[in-house]
């Protein structure tokens, strides 16, 4: 499992160079945002029959220069009481880490598992802000097995609802996608 440290080796050193292994978060972002509550008001009145919510997650991971990648969580949340939307939410949540004394054949774990893993809180709470300010009782998202979903995309595993797998990943060291449906997630009461 890599480890999150921004601080300088305890040796003085730039904490560059020989030593385990380091994963530095040196920036997160939106990169899209979009929710859509197109029966408000009346969508907002009827809280006693639930929504069915249908949650999407993908992975994605490029490189960039100077052993750098971009990581970026796609969320997508739907609800629908029997057939009528009662929202949509789309995130692209992403990070840009830089990875040292990581051995090639660990990367593409490190970007698809662990770096997703420091993503998510922050992408949970952004899913749920926005629910609760569109009127709706907050999303809670479940926390997410990002390696649970890796070994499922490497198998070509039908995931949950009939959905297949992402495409696999394709380029240098690691660029491509993994993804499934989530778990249901919880909605709290406000």
């Amino acid at each position: 499992m890599a480890e999150t440290d921004t601080n300088p080796a305890a040796d003085g050193s730039s904490g560059s160079g020989a030593g385990g292994p380091l994963v530095t978060v040196r920036t997160q972002y939106i990169k899209d945002l979009s929710f859509e509550n197109p029966g408000a008001p009346r969508s907002l009145a009827d809280a006693e029959t639930p929504p069915n919510i249908q949650v999407n997650v993908d992975v994605e991971a490029k490189p960039f220069p100077q052993n750098h990648y971009e990581v970026a969580l796609h969320i997508t949340a739907t609800a629908k009481r029997e057939e009528a939307s009662l929202f949509m939410i789309e995130l692209v949540f992403a990070g840009l880490f830089a990875l040292e004394n990581i051995p090639r054949d660990r990367i593409e774990n490190v970007c698809l598992v662990e770096c997703p893993r420091l993503l998510f809180p922050f992408a949970r709470r952004i899913i749920a802000d926005n629910t609760r300010e569109g009127g709706f009782p907050p999303l809670l998202l479940d926390p997410i097995d990002f390696a649970r979903l890796l070994r499922q995309h490497r198998e070509g595993a039908v995931l949950p609802q009939g959905q297949q797998a992402a495409p696999a990943p394709t380029g240098p060291a690691i660029q491509g996608r993994a993804g499934s449906a989530a778990p249901a997630p919880k909605a709290k009461g406000r």
